[in-house]
């Protein structure tokens, strides 16, 4: 068996933390990654992410760990404006990347890290576990097909416990859309990173963003917060397969995430839900065709968070041993940006608005 690939993680925290949840239990069942180093806010705080996590080596600073030579792939899962110098610091380094979605605050950081990413030309990836998932590539490919005949019509309503009416001290930045991690970008790109995987790419785009509540608690204290940003989205949109698509996008709810297709020749539904957003648990793929059936995804041993990004750790794993490149990386998540601004403006200019690629240079 080859050596394992040496992780560093940008981001440790053993009191919460999508590293902590999803990342480092995804790990424990993959013999062929071992968890080398951590990086937190102050030492202390890494050397306990380090003896809680197995780490060998802790530091105060992520971009130290960026460039330690033992490293092969840094893990980058810190807060999404601390995204672009610990990327561009470790392609620099020459290690891999694995780093939370969104990418970037806006489409100029999001196409430089990309542009970073190629000249390095080492492998990269990009935290869209859900688009990923078993059941989402799964149902892509009944699609592709043609188990359902030519895709018609796909209504989503895809929700998330966040963006409600208050949110812990640690999820107030969520709350400006300067930072760049929005209802829209996390739910939103998440969701349509889904829809793009089962039936292709936006042709045009109608929508409507809201802010519906715009006074946040801050729980546990007496702070109250201006929120920025939507916590409400209706996507009407035309796919360049033909398929007709409407998703609504609910912050401040937990209900099932709804996911039906209706094809020419029967439907398909993608069911799941997790109070973070469908992309966090298990999720099933059901056809109703001549012979219905249901197709549970295959089980790795992993459950809540950690079952989807297990499995992108395992792509990722297998692309940099086999040179090939089959997991999201930057050049998505740089079209999941530009679609999203799309949406932006289309809702802002009340038009429809086809997501023409950026004009922004990305040399």
């Amino acid at each position: 068996m080859p050596r394992p690939l040496r992780v560093g993680f940008a981001g440790a925290n053993v009191a919460r933390g999508w590293a902590r949840d999803a990342h480092f239990p995804a790990l424990g069942t993959l013999p062929g990654l071992l968890v080398e180093a951590v990086s937190a806010r102050t030492q202390d705080s890494a050397r306990a992410a380090a003896q809680a996590f197995g780490a060998a080596r802790a530091y105060d600073d992520s971009l130290v760990l960026a460039r330690d030579p033992d490293i092969d792939i840094l893990a980058v899962t810190v807060k999404v404006p601390e995204h672009r110098q610990i990327v561009l610091a470790a392609l620099d380094a020459g290690k891999h990347v694995y780093c939370e979605w969104p990418l970037a605050r806006d489409i100029d950081e999001a196409e430089e890290l990309a542009a970073a990413a190629r000249r390095a030309g080492t492998h990269v990836a990009i935290g869209l576990q859900g688009a990923n998932a078993t059941a989402v590539r799964q149902a892509a490919k009944l699609v592709q097909d043609g188990a359902i005949g030519n895709p018609l019509t796909l209504c989503v309503t895809s929700s998330t416990a966040g963006w409600g009416t208050q949110a812990p001290p640690h999820y107030a930045y969520l709350q400006d859309r300067r930072n760049g991690a929005t209802l829209a970008t996390i739910a939103g790109g998440h969701t349509l990173a889904m829809v793009e995987a089962v039936v292709g790419s936006f042709a045009d785009v109608s929508s409507r963003n809201s802010i519906l509540r715009r006074k946040v608690a801050i729980t546990g204290t007496d702070e109250v917060v201006e929120r920025t940003c939507p916590d409400h989205m209706i996507i009407h949109g035309v796919h360049e397969t033909g398929c007709v698509s409407n998703v609504e996008i609910i912050g401040g709810d937990h209900a099932p995430l709804r996911f039906e297709l209706r094809g020419t020749l029967g439907k398909l539904e993608i069911r799941g839900s997790h109070p973070g957003g469908y992309q966090c648990g298990a999720l099933e793929v059901v056809t109703r065709t001549s012979a219905s059936n249901t197709d549970p995804a295959p089980a790795n041993g992993l459950t809540g968070p950690a079952l989807n990004v297990g499995e992108l750790w395992r792509r990722f794993e297998h692309d940099i041993r086999t040179n090939e490149r089959t997991v999201p990386d930057f050049e998505q998540a740089v079209r999941l940006t530009q679609l999203l601004d799309t949406i932006e403006r289309s809702s802002s200019e009340g038009r429809t608005l086809m997501p023409w690629p950026s004009s922004h240079s990305t040399n």
